[in-house]
Protein backbone atom coordinates (compact mmCIF):
# COMPACT_ATOMS: atom_id res chain seq x y z
CA UNK A 1 0.00 0.00 0.00
CA UNK A 2 1.35 3.67 -0.97
CA UNK A 3 0.90 5.86 1.95
CA UNK A 4 0.35 9.52 1.49
CA UNK A 5 2.60 11.60 4.16
CA UNK A 6 0.72 14.79 4.47
CA UNK A 7 3.48 15.28 7.77
CA UNK A 8 3.88 19.19 6.86
CA UNK A 9 0.23 19.56 6.89
CA UNK A 10 -0.42 21.68 10.29
CA UNK A 11 -3.41 19.78 12.48
CA UNK A 12 -5.81 21.74 14.62
CA UNK A 13 -7.08 21.23 17.52
CA UNK A 14 -10.02 22.60 19.58
CA UNK A 15 -10.18 21.18 22.90
CA UNK A 16 -10.54 22.91 26.48
CA UNK A 17 -9.76 19.95 28.03
CA UNK A 18 -6.50 20.12 29.34
CA UNK A 19 -6.74 15.89 30.60
CA UNK A 20 -8.30 15.29 27.23
CA UNK A 21 -5.74 17.42 24.98
CA UNK A 22 -2.61 15.78 26.70
CA UNK A 23 -4.03 12.88 25.99
CA UNK A 24 -4.88 13.33 22.45
CA UNK A 25 -0.93 14.60 22.00
CA UNK A 26 0.24 11.48 23.93
CA UNK A 27 -1.68 9.59 21.33
CA UNK A 28 -1.14 11.16 18.83
CA UNK A 29 2.50 11.22 19.31
CA UNK A 30 1.97 6.98 19.66
CA UNK A 31 0.65 6.78 16.23
CA UNK A 32 3.79 8.30 15.01
CA UNK A 33 2.15 11.81 13.93
CA UNK A 34 4.62 14.01 13.16
CA UNK A 35 2.92 16.97 11.83
CA UNK A 36 2.64 20.39 13.85
CA UNK A 37 -0.29 20.65 16.11
CA UNK A 38 -1.58 23.56 17.12
CA UNK A 39 -4.25 24.31 20.42
CA UNK A 40 -7.35 26.45 20.60
CA UNK A 41 -8.94 26.43 24.02
CA UNK A 42 -12.49 27.85 22.76
CA UNK A 43 -14.56 28.65 19.67
CA UNK A 44 -13.88 32.01 19.78
CA UNK A 45 -10.11 31.47 19.68
CA UNK A 46 -10.58 28.93 16.71
CA UNK A 47 -12.21 31.40 14.72
CA UNK A 48 -9.40 33.64 15.17
CA UNK A 49 -7.09 31.55 14.17
CA UNK A 50 -9.08 29.81 11.44
CA UNK A 51 -9.64 33.33 9.90
CA UNK A 52 -6.17 34.84 10.99
CA UNK A 53 -8.35 37.90 13.37
CA UNK A 54 -6.16 39.18 16.41
CA UNK A 55 -3.35 37.52 17.64
CA UNK A 56 -3.59 35.34 15.26
CA UNK A 57 -3.60 37.87 12.11
CA UNK A 58 0.02 36.31 11.17
CA UNK A 59 0.29 33.34 8.87
CA UNK A 60 3.66 32.51 10.71
CA UNK A 61 1.76 32.34 14.13
CA UNK A 62 -1.71 30.56 12.86
CA UNK A 63 -0.84 28.35 9.73
CA UNK A 64 -3.83 27.13 7.65
CA UNK A 65 -4.93 23.36 9.02
CA UNK A 66 -5.15 21.05 6.68
CA UNK A 67 -7.59 19.33 9.44
CA UNK A 68 -9.50 20.87 12.58
CA UNK A 69 -10.03 18.07 15.36
CA UNK A 70 -13.21 20.09 16.72
CA UNK A 71 -14.60 19.18 20.05
CA UNK A 72 -18.08 20.49 20.32
CA UNK A 73 -18.97 21.77 24.17
CA UNK A 74 -16.50 24.72 24.50
CA UNK A 75 -16.75 27.48 26.42
CA UNK A 76 -18.01 30.64 24.83
CA UNK A 77 -18.35 29.98 21.21
CA UNK A 78 -19.31 26.73 21.18
CA UNK A 79 -17.94 23.95 18.13
CA UNK A 80 -21.46 24.14 16.42
CA UNK A 81 -21.15 27.98 15.21
CA UNK A 82 -17.16 27.09 14.52
CA UNK A 83 -18.39 24.13 12.00
CA UNK A 84 -21.22 26.71 10.79
CA UNK A 85 -18.64 28.98 10.11
CA UNK A 86 -15.76 27.24 8.85
CA UNK A 87 -18.24 25.33 6.28
CA UNK A 88 -19.77 29.04 5.43
CA UNK A 89 -16.95 30.25 4.14
CA UNK A 90 -16.14 29.88 0.48
CA UNK A 91 -12.31 29.16 1.21
CA UNK A 92 -12.33 27.55 4.47
CA UNK A 93 -15.60 24.81 3.20
CA UNK A 94 -13.12 22.48 2.11
CA UNK A 95 -11.18 21.85 5.26
CA UNK A 96 -12.19 18.80 6.87
CA UNK A 97 -13.37 19.57 9.87
CA UNK A 98 -13.42 16.55 12.66
CA UNK A 99 -15.77 16.42 15.81
CA UNK A 100 -14.15 14.34 18.48
CA UNK A 101 -17.34 14.65 21.23
CA UNK A 102 -18.49 13.31 24.55
CA UNK A 103 -22.21 14.21 22.94
CA UNK A 104 -23.84 10.63 21.84
CA UNK A 105 -26.83 13.35 21.49
CA UNK A 106 -28.45 12.48 17.64
CA UNK A 107 -29.63 16.34 18.03
CA UNK A 108 -25.61 17.12 17.52
CA UNK A 109 -24.93 14.77 15.46
CA UNK A 110 -27.18 15.44 12.87
CA UNK A 111 -26.72 19.04 12.79
CA UNK A 112 -22.85 18.53 12.27
CA UNK A 113 -23.29 16.80 9.21
CA UNK A 114 -25.71 18.88 7.83
CA UNK A 115 -23.73 21.84 8.47
CA UNK A 116 -20.63 19.74 6.67
CA UNK A 117 -18.57 18.00 9.02
CA UNK A 118 -16.81 15.20 8.22
CA UNK A 119 -16.39 12.81 10.40
CA UNK A 120 -17.53 12.93 14.05
CA UNK A 121 -16.70 10.18 16.88
CA UNK A 122 -17.67 10.19 19.87
CA UNK A 123 -14.59 10.19 23.19
CA UNK A 124 -14.79 6.46 23.93
CA UNK A 125 -13.85 5.57 27.74
CA UNK A 126 -11.21 4.09 28.43
CA UNK A 127 -7.26 4.94 27.16
CA UNK A 128 -7.20 1.92 25.35
CA UNK A 129 -10.42 2.91 22.98
CA UNK A 130 -8.91 6.18 22.49
CA UNK A 131 -5.53 5.42 21.54
CA UNK A 132 -7.67 3.21 19.29
CA UNK A 133 -9.51 6.03 17.47
CA UNK A 134 -6.71 7.99 17.51
CA UNK A 135 -4.56 5.95 15.65
CA UNK A 136 -7.57 5.12 13.26
CA UNK A 137 -7.77 8.97 12.66
CA UNK A 138 -4.28 9.64 11.91
CA UNK A 139 -4.52 6.34 9.58
CA UNK A 140 -7.06 7.82 7.56
CA UNK A 141 -6.69 11.17 8.04
CA UNK A 142 -2.74 11.55 7.57
CA UNK A 143 -1.14 8.36 6.29
CA UNK A 144 -4.16 7.40 3.55
CA UNK A 145 -6.30 10.94 2.54
CA UNK A 146 -5.03 13.53 0.49
CA UNK A 147 -5.78 16.90 2.04
CA UNK A 148 -6.36 20.21 0.74
CA UNK A 149 -3.91 22.56 1.25
CA UNK A 150 -5.60 26.00 2.16
CA UNK A 151 -4.82 29.22 0.78
CA UNK A 152 -3.39 31.35 3.48
CA UNK A 153 -3.15 34.60 1.74
CA UNK A 154 -7.01 34.49 0.56
CA UNK A 155 -8.34 34.46 4.15
CA UNK A 156 -7.79 37.88 5.41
Amino acid sequence: MIAVHNSHQPLLIVEDSDEDFDLLQRFLKEASLQNPIYRCLDGDEALAFLFHKGNYADPSVAPSPSLVLLDLNLPGTDGREVIRQVKANELLKVMPVVVLSSSSNPKDIDFCYKVGVNSYYIKPTGLKKLRHLIQVLVEAWFDLAVLPEISKSNLS
